[in-house]
């Protein structure tokens, strides 16, 4: 394994036999935990944009979200060819017909051989799987649940709004659909330690699902965990403890399950805190050295091996 963990530069070459990237658009659709069915205030570490790239409210269409990404990940990456990434808010959160004439509108675009459909395990139902099942005949689809714990008493303080029983009955009725599935996972979450965040870990294991992404929680302006933090009652994990973390989470995992990320993107016009957060690269070669520098890789110690 090239990098000690499978990740997903990795995956898409061993599908499509070249350089693939995800681009992002943004559908201009809407969350549970925001709109009032379920909260106005969302979870307490997303700000309005909702990890949005704000192309919606400038009338950019899909198509041309998409023909912008293609020209600019093109001339960087020589990609060839690309998935449809639904990141900003809930991708599964409208009408069947609404979300049809989404996902067909991206799939339309030249090169685009696939979706990947950010959503949380609240906004899905037998009629939207289906709909995402039918264009796995022809596409690769990826659904991402944004599950962030697997800790009850985790998403409730942080105002998620479900439990991981939802996302469990989620995850249940996604399988055997073609569909992949990916979780996101954040490291750092307040009043979280190091034995909550490896139940996680262990929790996903368990339920064989096909990707993950990885986070760190970083503070944003505008945010309720901006409120924690300058109070003192946050302390963020340093670059070295979240890369010793997210090696020891990636012991835990299976081989075959696909690393689509290790750490976030933070706008830096919103960043407060971790600074180093905006050290992507520098974090990627950290936690790559840590492996290295303990002989680990992912899936050391799936199923609870003794080595």
């Amino acid at each position: 394994m090239k990098n000690r963990y499978y990740d997903l530069n990795s995956y898409f070459r061993n599908i499509f036999g070249c350089r693939v990237q995800k681009i992002t658009v943004d559908a201009g659709l809407n969350c549970p935990n925001r709109d009032g069915t379920i909260s106005t205030g969302g979870c307490i570490y997303c700000n309005a944009r909702g990890s949005g790239t704000g192309s919606h409210e400038k009338n950019l269409s899909i198509t041309q979200q998409l023909t912008a990404g293609k020209t600019a990940l093109s001339k960087r990456y020589k990609a060839d060819k690309f998935i449809a990434y639904f990141q900003s808010y809930s991708n599964t959160y409208a009408s069947y017909e609404k979300l049809k004439s989404l996902y067909d509108e991206a799939l339309s675009v030249e090169n685009i051989v696939g979706l990947s459909i950010g959503t949380r395990p609240d906004c899905v139902n037998k009629s939207v799987l289906k709909l995402l099942e039918n264009y796995t005949k022809d596409y690769l689809i990826w659904i991402e649940y944004g599950l962030q714990s697997a800790n009850d008493e985790t998403l409730l303080l942080i105002n998620r709004g479900h439990d991981f029983n939802c996302f469990e009955n989620a995850i249940n009725l996604t399988k055997d659909r073609g569909i992949k599935i990916c979780a996101h996972v954040i490291l750092g979450l307040p009043e979280e330690y190091k034995t909550q965040m490896l139940k996680t870990a262990k929790a996903l294991a368990k339920l064989k699902i096909d990707g993950i992404k990885l986070h760190l929680l970083y503070v944003v302006k505008g945010t309720k965990m901006e409120d924690l933090y300058l109070s003192g009652n946050y302390r963020c994990l340093g670059q070295d403890e979240y890369a010793q973390l997210i090696c020891d989470f990636l012991e835990l995992l299976p081989e075959d399950m696909v690393i689509q990320r290790l750490t976030g993107d933070p706008h830096r016009d919103e960043l407060v805190a971790p600074l180093w957060s905006l050290e992507k690269q520098k974090t990627i070669a950290l936690i790559k050295t840590t492996l290295e520098n303990r002989n680990s890789w992912q899936g050391k110690f799936y199923p609870d091996k003794k080595i």
